[in-house]
């Protein structure tokens, strides 16, 4: 079960021998100046946009402050949604409304929340849920159906509900230390392909000896 060309924008092939439409890996499909994504990270969706990067991020301009960046081999599901910083507005005056959009021209540079989202490798997004502006998500975390997160998400961790809480981690703390360290999405692609089965079996001892 190697691993698909990770130039290929459809990388599932259905019984029939044609691709599915709904599943792309968006480092090919997304060509924005405020996204970093990396290799086979993927998203569905019953209803494929025309343009992924608005359909995830629809608040994320090429002319926004913030980096939207997602690592390798993710999973974001149908409905799966990014609210970045540009979103935002100024909450330090008497309204939050953002009266400088709405003169002749927006002020360059204005845009009161500037914060970085950062999503780590092998994280699952599930259907609905929805990232806050900043939030920084660690490796091999999931993210529950229609959570709401924000802050911080340790590696591994499992995050549901709205608020977001994480209710609990998917191994234990060695384990952790020990998958962080082995940073098997770094690897090239034949040295993946070998330990597919290592990884699908959760063998630590045979992913380490790949």
């Amino acid at each position: 079960m190697p691993l698909p060309d990770p130039k290929t924008a459809f990388p599932i092939t259905l019984p029939d021998g044609t691709k599915h439409a709904g599943t792309v890996l968006l480092s090919v499909v997304i060509d924005h100046p405020k996204f970093e994504i990396g290799d086979y990270t993927y998203a569905s969706d019953f209803t494929p946009p025309e343009d992924w990067a608005s359909h995830l991020a629809p608040y994320l301009f090429p002319f926004s402050q913030e980096t939207l960046r997602i690592g390798k081999f993710c999973q974001i599901a149908h409905g799966a949604r990014f609210i970045t910083a540009s979103a935002n507005h100024a909450m330090d005056g008497l309204s939050c409304y953002p009266f400088p959009i709405f003169g002749h021209t927006v002020p360059e540079g204005y845009q009161p929340d500037t914060r970085d989202t950062s999503v780590g490798h092998d994280v699952w997004l599930g259907y609905g849920a929805m990232v806050l502006p900043g939030a920084q998500i660690g490796h091999g975390a999931i993210i529950g159906a229609g959570a709401v997160v924000r802050g911080t998400v340790p590696p591994y961790g499992i995050v549901t509900g709205n608020p977001g809480t994480v209710v609990k981690t998917r191994f234990d703390d060695a384990t952790i230390a020990e998958l962080l360290d082995i940073a098997w999405w770094d690897w090239p692609k034949d040295k993946i392909d070998r330990a597919i089965t290592a990884i699908m079996a959760g063998d630590t001892v045979a992913l380490k000896s790949a």
